[in-house]
């Protein structure tokens, strides 16, 4: 591998390997919101938000850290009162209880509006337009009612005939009050558009599904394993703070009562139930789940994400930690292992997507896996076998949103992947023959991330409507 292979699988992991607190997508949601409200300049009276489906999806059940509430306007109002853009994926971390009631005050005003995006098929979608006091310079111009935007190109264009750039898809403001309108889209932290008060400030339209697999840095199964096995350990051990945080997460998590509780009954019946016993496995399963109980429960605790994702960055992150810790592997074993389970996450998101009706665990705990299997002494072949195991047992696991109870379908994948590489490590691997395993490991993965990101795509929608209408 050359110095310039190295030096951009490097900066693609610290790009996709990155601190955030609390669960993404509302998160990505505040920070937009954060952006958008500094554009204004003041403090906004009114917010509309339109998201995509697998952003309202992601967000409705999770528990916003520091608020003891759940869902997004509380999200959107504290990215309004306190965010901070420059924190990226942290952009609630100065959020304290006095802005907690501001934001509920908010709430109760009816300031904050949140609609579905119709229209786009992009998964990661989030359009903020933040409303601040009436504007009274004379001789401004604005658009008279009746403008016609054009929803499939940039130009939005009123009925004076004066035309304006905007993004794909971007909402139009009414006119007489100052506004700022903030687009991400693509990615969690991905600003595509940026406006106030119609002066366009930034417009970069998402690219197209094939630019953006032109921009990829080009991976495979066998160069994200030889990249992890020999790229110099100063290079790589970076990825140590993953363990740092990720384990506090699940320390603070057994401090306390949150969501399921999964993490800390499992370390609890360790000590009375046989079922389990006190042994790697238990341990594994307690710390994993505990850390994704905290976080889903709106801790203000930091957890080292993945692609995106903060429960994909536990799972690819706590059962090598724990495995290492319990079998004396060395520090560089350990920091190898790490890598191995993080790029290999990144690797199969790329062309699974950020966003999908397939539960992120499958992927992670595929990424943890290698990175045992790797601990276990296994080599690129025992490695590829574990691969395939994974892909043979958990595809099709269903995504509805994020929520305490992702800890049990985290439990589920961690599970997997420590039956996939004891079963790698006896040259035990699904065949070919059965079912969508394929000889090559990377058509399988390709497999695997077809299903998810086309096949899939009904299951999306049938989830979401499931979600919206229960009650009804």
């Amino acid at each position: 591998m050359t110095p310039s292979e190295r030096a951009s699988i490097i900066a693609l992991i610290k790009q996709e390997v990155i601190p955030a607190i609390g669960c993404t997508e509302p998160i990505a949601v505040a920070l937009c919101v954060a952006k958008a409200t500094e554009i204004l300049g003041c403090k906004p009276h009114r917010i509309e938000a339109h998201l995509s489906a697998n952003i309202l999806k992601n967000a409705m059940g999770v528990g916003i850290p520091g608020t003891g509430m759940i869902g997004l306007p509380i999200a959107i109002a504290l990215g309004a009162l306190i965010g901070k853009s420059e924190y990226g994926l942290e952009v609630l971390k100065e959020c304290t209880p006095d802005a907690v009631e501001a934001g509920k005050r908010m709430i109760a005003d009816e300031a904050i509006s949140i609609k579905l995006k119709e229209g786009i098929t992009e998964k990661l979608y989030i359009e903020i337009t933040a409303f601040g006091a009436t504007t009274a310079t004379s001789g401004a111009t604005t658009a008279a009612s009746g403008a016609t935007t054009t929803t499939t190109g940039a130009t939005t264009t009123a009925a004076s005939g004066a035309t304006t750039t905007a993004a794909s898809g971007a909402t139009t403001t009414s006119s007489g009050t100052q506004s700022a309108t903030a687009i991400i889209a693509g990615g969690h932290t991905n600003f595509i558009y940026l406006s106030h008060n119609g002066e366009v400030l930034l417009d970069a339209p998402l690219k197209s599904s094939a630019k953006q697999s032109e921009d990829k840095t080009a991976l495979t199964l066998k160069k994200v394993y030889d990249f992890a096995t020999t790229a110099p350990l100063e290079e790589i051990e970076f990825i140590l703070e993953a363990q740092r945080l990720n384990k506090a997460a699940a320390e603070t998590s057994f401090k306390g009562r949150y969501g399921h509780q999964l993490g800390r009954t499992l370390k609890e019946s360790t000590r009375e139930m046989s079922i389990l016993g006190n042994n790697t496995f238990s341990k594994i399963l307690s710390y994993t789940t505990a850390a994704c109980d905290a976080r889903m429960a709106g801790v203000m605790v930091p957890v080292m994400s993945n692609s995106g994702s903060g429960n994909q960055g536990i799972t690819a992150t706590l059962p090598i930690t724990i495995y290492a810790e319990e079998n004396n592997k060395s520090r560089e074993e350990l920091i190898r292992a790490l890598t191995l389970s993080h790029l290999t996450v990144i690797y199969i998101k790329q062309s699974l997507g950020r966003l999908s009706a397939l539960c992120g665990c499958v992927v992670a705990a595929t990424g943890s896996s290698c990175g045992i299997t790797y601990l276990m002494g296994g080599g690129y072949n025992q490695i590829s076998f574990a691969v395939q195991n994974m892909i043979a047992t958990l595809t099709g696991m269903v995504c509805d949103g994020a929520k305490p109870s992702c800890s049990l379908k985290i439990a589920s994948g961690v599970s997997t992947s420590l039956l996939s590489a004891i079963l790698a490590m006896e040259e035990q691997c699904v065949s070919s023959v059965e079912g969508i395993i394929d000889n090559d490991v990377d058509k399988s993965i390709l497999n695997l991330t077809r299903i998810g990101s086309e096949s899939m795509n009904e299951t999306d929608h049938t989830v979401l409507d499931i979600m919206t209408h229960k009650g009804c």
